[in-house]
């Protein structure tokens, strides 16, 4: 891999990824998409699972083609006298570790935040883990579930008569990873007022739960509990998905007022806009039989080309329900280059989401897709400094 500056507004900038599955990981990612010179660190002998995680095409993980991206991948054995003794070295020329191994595990190493600081005083040690370093969970071990769990997000999802419902993929995990990236530019952002690293403690229990709106206010002062509506929503209606004529189905959302007029006109119930009860969100969401009979009734009439034609034309909010093969031919994802072609030297080209957001002077680029296991071990370690005979010793030792 090219050692020159990449391209963003985080290059210069050097991430230590010690992490795994998926928070983590995914963090540093982000954070290379945009420049940053993520090294990810995996145990010789016990990659990182993203690599096993989901379908393989010839062997490759598929998965950490995009999780690994952008990232120079080595090797090292924090548990051994050279692993240690390198990562300190490497810790000495990074502006961020980010690290997701239980509470004290670090410590155990002789690595934690006291040794690391010493070795760096303007390092970020980003600390990623279930249920943060203190409490009385902070050892236990957990995932992203757990979070989904304990958050709130499995009672209030699903249909109000079934089980709490928990998602196909790793939602808990992706917000933490998006939060940990705002953290981390937040704690640079104080490094630069006051020249000195800090300790990010991310406890992925916690993003969820901000994301989930009011819910703990609501409570605190009116003692409401929300509970499951399946697709409806307790705040607008009509707000559910529709089945098309040709089978498909359509998402209506009617989160303002002057919305729910124009869809019930499209609809051509305009009588029920006159109805007391339909001027707020929360009084139509308490007639929601009705106006989901409405809207749904005229939905089954039509294709879902129909539909998404006469909805546009009356200006109200509509969406297909897509699978990941219409993604892929979206138009508008097609315009914003969402999905996007990588070439790779194991599968050839591979197409994956793009960077998260677009940048009008300083963009982000995918330079790479995830590379192989240790790839990358000798040329990062000689820019360190290590000779050969160094090396050969870490090699002899099984810390590489």
């Amino acid at each position: 891999m090219r050692t020159t500056t990449p391209p963003g507004p985080l290059g210069g900038l050097r991430v230590l990824d010690l992490a795994t599955l998926f928070a983590g990981p995914l963090a540093a990612t982000l954070l290379g998409d945009f420049g940053a010179d993520v090294v990810k660190v995996e145990h010789p002998a016990k990659p990182d699972p993203s690599r096993g995680h989901g379908p393989a095409k010839e062997g490759v993980g598929l998965w950490w083609k995009v999780l690994g991206r952008n990232k120079r991948a080595i090797t090292l054995d924090l548990s051994k006298p050279g692993g240690r003794a390198t990562l300190l070295k490497l810790a000495a020329t990074a502006d961020v570790v980010i690290e997701n191994f239980r509470p004290g595990t670090l410590e155990k190493w002789d690595l934690g935040w006291e040794e690391l600081s010493a070795a760096n005083p303007r390092l970020i040690l980003t600390r990623v883990t279930a249920f943060g370093q203190f409490g009385p969970y902070a050892h236990r071990p957990g995932f992203g579930t757990l979070a989904e769990a304990m958050s709130g997000f499995a009672a209030i999802t699903g249909e109000p008569d079934a089980p709490p419902t928990l998602p196909p993929f790793g939602l808990a995990d992706s917000i933490a990873a998006l939060a940990t990236a705002y953290a981390v530019l937040t704690a640079l952002a104080g490094r630069d007022r006051t020249g000195e690293g800090q300790v990010v403690d991310m406890a992925i229990i916690e993003p969820i739960l901000t994301v989930l709106g009011a819910q703990p206010t609501w409570y605190d002062q009116l003692g409401y509990v929300q509970e499951r509506t399946g697709n409806r929503s307790a705040n607008n209606a009509p707000r559910n998905t529709y089945r098309t004529a040709d089978g498909d189905w359509v998402a209506v959302s009617t989160s303002a007022q002057s919305v729910a007029e124009r869809v019930l006109r499209l609809v051509g119930r305009p009588e029920l806009i006159d109805e007391p009860w339909f001027a707020t969100g929360a009084e139509r969401a308490a007639h929601a039989a009705v106006l989901d009979a409405a809207v749904g009734d005229w939905v089954a009439a039509r294709s879902r080309a129909e539909v998404l034609a006469e909805f546009e034309k009356a200006e109200a909010a509509v969406a297909p329900v897509q699978d990941v093969r219409d993604v892929m031919e979206d138009p508008q994802y097609q315009a914003l280059n969402t999905i996007t072609t990588v070439p790779d030297p194991e599968l050839g080209p591979l197409r994956m989401q793009n960077v998260l957001f677009r940048l009008s002077s300083t963009p982000g680029a995918i330079r790479w897709a995830g590379r192989p296991h240790g790839a990358d071990t000798h040329a990062v370690l000689t820019e360190l400094g290590l000779t050969r005979a160094q090396l050969r010793a870490l090699r002899e030792e099984g810390a590489v």
